[in-house]
């Protein structure tokens, strides 16, 4: 499917890479950009079509007049699936090299997963063979399968044991002579961020997942940073509780965070004899944005609980800005609380949260395969 990488001259590349960045656009506007002449445009991109790399979808009139045909990437360049296996949903996407949308599938987990599991497995073989069953041969041989993972991933040779991340693979068998690529869940997240969302243009963030679990996706001068163990952003592990005579307690600091058992001290706390007590986060933070006493009582609470957090993160690393984002976490209800109690426990920061709410991860997997296939195909 995935085939060999291509010789291209250098201009036949760099059409292709500009076209693959910056969507469909016009033979005057590539040469512009990549100041290339009208002969040896023309040259490149009869190379390109040879291959079935470049595609004319139109023609378009300028301002004088004059037309212009018009180029996208083409079936040739192929696709990638990206999956996010999270720990409650399992979202999938078939996407071209240039980001074109071509299928999208969310399954709902019966229970929510602590760990990656025989269950996520299991969840993403049928999304997986559902969305295998639905190719179409315009969408040209798939590339590259990108799958984000709820827990550390580190590369071969390092130890994939410690980390789990081969669970993935217990129920779940990829298709065969296709490039596998697995990266950390929130730093896909950070990554789509980077790309599409609260962090465009900025090099150096932090991405802070709030949700049934939480996590921290890091990038510093545009590069993503994973640590020797796949373990950096692993803020769930911040030693906690701390004080006399308390022992910390490895992973406690995310259990006591994470929406499960929020929503139980919310519910075990709840003291409006008039609302029945919300079932789940979405209902809490509905019942918050209608004014309800109570239900921002217990927002602030936990805003300056996650505000807390944020802070240590920010006297490690001083990312300057922080995108709060998850099920939960994406919230604008909290940012306010959470910049308040992170400025005064540590140094300025800007808190903002996450446009792109539960679709980050799927689309931070999607960028890193697209990648990886480009590297790939033309270098």
């Amino acid at each position: 499917m995935a085939g060999k990488a291509l010789t291209l001259t250098s201009s036949a590349r760099a059409v292709f890479k500009h076209l693959a960045f910056e969507g469909a656009s016009t033979r005057p506007q590539i040469g512009a950009a990549l100041d290339l002449s009208r002969p040896t445009m023309s040259a490149a991109v009869t190379e390109l079509e040879k291959l079935d790399l470049v595609k004319t979808i139109g023609v378009v009139s300028g301002t004088t007049g004059r037309k212009a045909a018009k180029y996208r990437v083409g079936r040739g360049a192929g696709h990638v699936i990206a999956v996010d296996a999270g720990s409650t949903h399992v979202r999938l996407r078939v996407s071209t090299l240039d980001r074109r949308l071509l299928l999208s599938r969310t399954y709902r987990l019966s229970e929510n997963q602590v760990m990656l599991s025989e269950d996520i497995s299991r969840a993403v073989a049928g999304e997986v063979a559902a969305a295998l069953a639905e190719t179409n041969e315009e969408w040209g041989p798939l590339r590259t399968f990108g799958i984000a993972l709820p827990s550390r991933v580190v590369s071969s040779p390092g130890d994939v044991v410690s980390t789990g991340q081969n669970r993935i693979f217990s129920h779940f068998t990829p298709p065969e002579d296709v490039d596998i690529l697995l990266e950390n869940n929130v730093n896909c997240a950070a990554v789509a961020e980077h790309l599409h969302g609260a962090a465009l243009g900025t090099s150096t963030f932090a991405y802070i997942q709030i949700g049934f679990k939480i996590g921290m996706g890091l990038m510093l001068s545009g590069h993503l940073i994973r640590g020797r163990n796949g373990a950096a952003g692993e803020i769930g592990h911040l030693p906690y509780p701390v004080g006399p005579s308390m022992q910390p307690i490895a992973g406690e600091v995310e259990r006591y965070l994470g929406t499960e058992a929020f929503m139980a001290r919310v519910q075990s706390n709840w003291n409006d004899g008039n609302t029945l007590a919300p079932g789940d986060t979405a209902q809490l933070l509905y019942l918050a944005a209608d004014g309800n006493e109570e239900a921002i009582r217990h927002v602030a609470r936990h805003a300056a609980d996650i505000g807390a957090v944020v802070a240590a993160c920010v006297s490690v690393v001083d990312p300057g800005l922080v995108v709060l984002g998850g099920g939960y976490g994406s919230s604008p209800l909290l940012a306010p609380r959470v910049q308040q109690v992170a400025s005064q426990l540590s140094y300025p920061v800007e808190i903002v949260s996450s446009p792109l709410g539960s679709e980050a991860t799927v689309l931070g997997i999607e960028k890193l395969a697209i990648d990886s296939s480009l590297a790939k195909l033309v270098g």
